[in-house]
């Protein structure tokens, strides 16, 4: 397995501030090789971790193993800093995909582990990261077996991504209990100065808008039906977080306009749909033998590390609900995020403490119609929305596969939106 690492000198005295980067499902440490490169040439005295633990087949292990493996690095790598002299004060955490979960999994268990007494949250970013799942709210017979089957193909990670595993003795899909306001996944990730996220609004199949986008609803579903908001001087692929859209004028089309529209579209999109016309059945025979090939040995694997036969991992098998949440609940009072108004650090009343400003709108625009999503999914929204994500959509157009070049996956022209995505985070919301 390729792996790429970077590191800085011992010598250097200026290093106090580590960044992990984190893949998604299928992914490796190669993945975020750009995105390694652009942090490491905008700021040249950050350490930057690409953890590489858990690349490859070892993602179908699910969220949990893979956020126990992934702060094992990061607890291995900061000691490893402090043993050559270096005195980390800082932490940033990047997710990419699957890996904006296991970020916030293994930020739980740093939390647990004392890990941010030492090192202050600084900066957290979610690239395209499926926050609520990939069940698919679109009514229809494909949407209906893509829910039905495609929990059943990824193993662990497939089954808490379509939210239908129960985690521990919770009853609940792993991914809510990620967002409970109760839980150490949560109040891990208040600690962090700036939580952003960046999601596809277009042809990103892995991560649609309303999951990485944590959304009740797709204002992007029909692009020719608004207008875009830019943030100026990104060339209109990053959108205002405030205002992404507004609603273009209904034009009156003849009968004539109507049919050439449709029949341009139909055409435009022939070569495409005749390739995956041909492709598709052998692509899909030979995803469903290779997903069963490694849900069998991500099983073992599962095992054996739960049993501690795959590392020592018994440390991080802590309670994932904070202390005060776990009292509230026996005394029959809900968790609750802090609220607008509290005591101050000396205990004093009267001082009031802001919550995070809710940078998009938690409720549907009334032109923008509620998505069906699930209960779960709506209480998930909810929850983060409340700790303060300051959400950025992003318009890749010139590619149908958004979801890799928003972190320019691959060195390819074509990707150059990416950067450009890359280019607005690095100036605009990373803190150092």
């Amino acid at each position: 397995m390729e792996e790429t690492e970077r590191t800085v000198s011992s010598s250097d005295s200026r290093v106090d501030h580590i960044c992990i980067l984190i893949h998604g499902l299928w992914g490796n440490p190669v993945h975020l090789q750009n995105v390694s490169d652009a942090l490491a040439k905008q700021h040249p005295y950050l350490h930057i971790l690409v953890a590489k633990r858990n690349s490859d087949s070892y993602t179908y292990d699910g969220i949990e193993v893979g956020g126990e493996r992934v702060a094992q690095e990061i607890e291995d790598e900061l000691a490893s800093l402090e043993k050559a002299g270096h005195n980390v004060t800082k932490i940033s955490i990047v997710g990419y995909s699957l890996g904006g979960l296991v970020a916030r999994y293994s930020i739980g268990l740093l939390l647990k582990r004392g890990v941010f007494d030492k090192v202050a949250p600084v900066n957290f970013t979610a690239f395209a990261s499926p926050f609520l799942g990939v069940r698919t709210p679109i009514k229809g017979y494909h949407s209906s077996l893509w829910n039905a089957l495609g929990g059943r193909t990824l193993s662990t990670s497939g089954k808490q991504l379509f939210l239908i595993d129960q985690f521990r003795d919770t009853g609940r899909p792993l991914i809510s209990v990620l967002a409970d306001p109760g839980s150490i996944f949560m109040e891990g990730l208040v600690k962090f100065k700036n939580k952003v996220l960046y999601a596809n609004i277009t042809n990103d199949r892995s991560a649609p808008w309303y999951t990485s986008g944590v959304s009740r609803s797709d204002p992007f579903e029909d692009l020719s039906a608004v207008r875009l908001n830019g943030v100026p001087g990104y060339d209109n692929v990053v959108l205002d977080p405030d205002n992404p859209v507004r609603l273009k004028e209904k034009e009156a089309l003849t009968l004539g306009t109507r049919a050439w529209n449709t029949g341009n579209a139909i055409v435009s999109g022939l070569p495409f749909y005749a390739l995956f016309t041909v492709l598709a059945p052998i692509g899909t025979t030979a995803f469903l033998i290779n997903s069963g090939i490694q849900s069998i040995r991500s099983s073992q694997r599962v095992k054996l590390h739960n049993e501690g036969l795959a590392g020592s991992f018994l440390p991080y098998r802590i309670p994932v609900m904070m202390e005060q949440a776990i009292e509230a609940v026996s005394a029959g009072d809900p968790p609750h995020m802090p609220s607008s108004e509290s005591e101050d650090d000396d205990g004093e009343k009267g001082q009031k403490t802001k919550r995070p400003k809710q940078l998009y709108r938690t409720r549907s625009r009334p032109e923008f119609p509620v998505l069906e999503l699930t209960p779960e999914q709506f209480e998930m929204i909810e929850n983060l929305n409340a700790v303060g994500i300051k959400k950025y959509p992003v318009h890749i157009s010139l590619v149908r596969h958004s979801h890799a070049a928003i972190v320019v996956r691959m060195n390819r022209g074509a990707f150059k939106e990416g950067r450009t995505i890359l280019r607005h985070w690095l100036t605009k919301e990373f803190e150092v």
